[in-house]
Parts: C-alpha cells; sequence; structure tokens
C-alpha cells in the first residue's frame, strides 16, 4: 500500500496533467489506462530509475537531490511557485525534518508589529488588511474591513478570508469572479501548507472547509499550487456598488507569514471612485488581533 504523503500526491496530480506528447513522446494510438505521463515514462525523461521514482511517489525515497528535483520539475512542466513546492515538500517528507521534542510545529502569531499597523493608516484611503499565512484577518484600515461584509459578525478568531470565500453566505453575490477567487485562495493554501505541512492552524482550516464545502475539497484535489502575490477582484455587491480592484500582497518581515494586504484602482475610473467611497460608509467593526 502508497504511502499517502505529499510529495507523493503532487507528483501524481503533476504527471496527470501532462501529455505524452507535451514532454517529447511518440503519440500512441488507442486509448491509454493512465492519464498523463506514466511513472516509467517520468522516470526515463528524469533519467532515473523507475524503481527510484517509484519509491518517491510513495515517500520511500528520502533526500532527493536537487538535480534529481529540478530534472522531474522540467518533465513536469512545472512553473515557478510549483517548483519552489516541489522542493519544499521534499524537504518535508526529509526525515531530519521530521517534528522532535524541540521541533513541535508553533502556532503562528497573530499579533501583527506596530509598524505593521501604521502602514494600514498610511496607505488609507487605499482598502488592506493583514492577514496570517492561513490567511486569518489579523487587522484591518477602515476601508479593508468594508471590503468583507459580514466578517465582522464572526468571533475575531474565525474572521479568515479563505473561511468567508467558501462558507460566508455574502462572498458569491460580493465576488464578481467567485471562481477565480477561490482558486487562487486554495492554490495559495497549497502553497503555505507546502512550507508549513504539519502547522496546526492549517491543518484545522483546511480540515474544516474539505468538510464543510464542496468545492473547496474539489479545489484541493487538484492540487493547484500559486503563491498568491497579486491579482484582481471584481467586488460586484460591494457596499458602494461594483468596482474591480487590484492588489498586491507583501509580506511581512520576521513573522510566521503575516502579509499586507492592499488593493488599488487607476486615479481617475469609477473603480478608484467607488473605492473612495467605502471610507465614507457605515463602517463594522474592525478586528482587533488577541
Amino acid at each position: 500500500m502508497e504511502n499517502n504523503t505529499g510529495l507523493g500526491e503532487f507528483l501524481r496530480a503533476r504527471r496527470a496533467r501532462v501529455a505524452p506528447q507535451d514532454a517529447g513522446l511518440p503519440g500512441t494510438t488507442g486509448r491509454r489506462r493512465t492519464a498523463g505521463l506514466r511513472r516509467e515514462e517520468v522516470a526515463m525523461l528524469a533519467g532515473v530509475s523507475i524503481e527510484y521514482y517509484r519509491r518517491l511517489e510513495q515517500g520511500k525515497q528520502h533526500r532527493p537531490s536537487a538535480a534529481v528535483l529540478e530534472a522531474i520539475a522540467g518533465v513536469l512542466r512545472l512553473d515557478g511557485d510549483e517548483r519552489a513546492h516541489l522542493f519544499a515538500l521534499a524537504r518535508a517528507a526529509s526525515p531530519a525534518s521530521a517534528p522532535g521534542p524541540s521541533r513541535e510545529p508553533r502556532p503562528a502569531s497573530r499579533t501583527p508589529r506596530p509598524e505593521v499597523l501604521r502602514m494600514l493608516d498610511i496607505v488609507a484611503p487605499c482598502p488592506a488588511y493583514v492577514l496570517g499565512r492561513s490567511n486569518d484577518l489579523l487587522a484591518a484600515n477602515t476601508a479593508g474591513m468594508r471590503l468583507l461584509p459580514g466578517i465582522e459578525e464572526w468571533p475575531v478568531r474565525q474572521r479568515n478570508t479563505a473561511r468567508y470565500t467558501f462558507l460566508h453566505p455574502r462572498a458569491r453575490t460580493l465576488y464578481g469572479n467567485w471562481d477565480e477567487v477561490a482558486a487562487a485562495t486554495v492554490a495559495h493554501l497549497r502553497a503555505v501548507a507546502g512550507v508549513h505541512p504539519d502547522a496546526p492552524d492549517l491543518t484545522i482550516l483546511i480540515g474544516e472547509l474539505t468538510v464543510k464545502s464542496g468545492e473547496f475539497a474539489t479545489l484541493w484535489q487538484r492540487y493547484d499550487v500559486r503563491s498568491r502575490t497579486n491579482g484582481r477582484k471584481c467586488f460586484a455587491d460591494s457596499a458602494v456598488g461594483r468596482m474591480d480592484l487590484s492588489y498586491e500582497a507583501y509580506t511581512v518581515a520576521r513573522t510566521d507569514g503575516q502579509r499586507l494586504v492592499v488593493y488599488q484602482a487607476e486615479p481617475g475610473t469609477p473603480d478608484h471612485d467607488a473605492m473612495l467611497l467605502l471610507s465614507l460608509t457605515d463602517a463594522p467593526a474592525a478586528p482587533s488581533a488577541p
């Protein structure tokens, strides 16, 4: 029986998406029993033995070399985020990285530094908030809080943008591009889970969303990986009507994965005017980090 390791899941998911002809293999007639590449094809193209690659997928081959991982990344046509995820999973699967008495996973900090909190005021009236590594909403300026209508009704420790996207009743009407936002949210959580595979906050959140949301469970099984550093969101049902905003997510130094997320729009556009109105609408209670 195969061990259900994150590394094995990722490799199987990625090779299932690579067509043989895209990997430079000759086309075949008839129907293949395996979607994408077979194990032996990946092994051959990467220059490793079939047994070695099989053990790698089964979680029985530890400490693969950087050269082997680079070769496999090339065969599977991984992009930058996926390659980084592959290396993170390989490190996590190594016995040397297993948690021990002095290496128990620790909870992520929920307290942004005062300097980071001041940034929320500095960027106003642009909406902005601070997220923890698992997307917990740790702090927000006035406009940032109003981007997520209804989240203030949840207890502080329940306020999480991934949970909001999949479980809050307002999210589906709020986001005009909900499918894109949902897929990007899951891909980001996959990337973070590769770096922090035993993090208790991630484990609890992913377990909750898998049980409560069929869409999340389906997207999680796709094994898409993407570091969420920028993008666009269409707010179709905000407090000020429809607006399209771009965002940038900045990693906060010396934290357990906290990010400062700032939204903006081109000055002089209807989107920018709508964004500015957010600061003038009735304000929900802003979160305060415990």
